[in-house]
């Protein structure tokens, strides 16, 4: 409790706040705490915001559930968790209603890594889109600018970098010492 020793050895709060990089505003809170409480008031109480209201059993029940897969769930379109299925199958299986980043949180905290499904036609053809890409699309995009030197520039149009013939550096071919 590096604040505590700051003030009990009389560093007032805006020193205090330099030393442990944080906003005068929490060192003048801290002080006011600590003033008031000691050292136990300015313990941390752990992070803000709602509490987890999945217990310890219920969590590991649900990394157990999301270990088998979407498929056992009943997503079988594709092997993908999202925080959208992820929040459904809480909500079906615990009768609590969880938000979408709510349960990608959750799922964080268990390991697992919320993806987002490819969305694909279900008339799609593979064969016919590969024979499209491999055969028609060459003709359909041409081929291209020819190589040539160019310029990044939309003012300057691409040259002999600027320089006067015979100037040192103009031709890479011929160097003047």
């Amino acid at each position: 409790m590096r604040a505590a020793e700051l003030f009990a050895a009389g560093v007032g709060a805006p020193e205090a706040a330099r030393q442990l990089r944080v906003s005068p505003k929490s060192a003048c809170q801290w002080r006011r705490d600590w003033a008031a409480g000691g050292t136990a008031a300015l313990v941390s109480t752990g992070p803000g915001g709602q509490r987890c209201r999945l217990g310890p059993a219920r969590r590991g029940k649900l990394a157990a559930m999301l270990e088998q897969g979407p498929a056992a769930h009943g997503w079988d379109e594709d092997q993908v968790w999202t925080g959208a299925r992820a929040a459904t199958l809480i909500g079906r299986t615990f009768h609590l209603s969880c938000s979408v980043s709510g349960a990608t949180r959750l799922m964080h905290r268990l390991g697992f890594t919320p993806q987002m499904p490819v969305r694909r036609a279900a008339e799609r053809d593979e064969t016919a889109v590969t024979a499209w890409r491999e055969g028609t699309w060459p003709e359909v995009k041409g081929p291209g600018r020819p190589p040539a030197a160019g310029s990044a520039s939309r003012t300057k149009p691409a040259g002999n970098s600027g320089r006067p013939p015979g100037a040192l550096g103009a031709d890479a071919d011929t160097l003047r010492w």
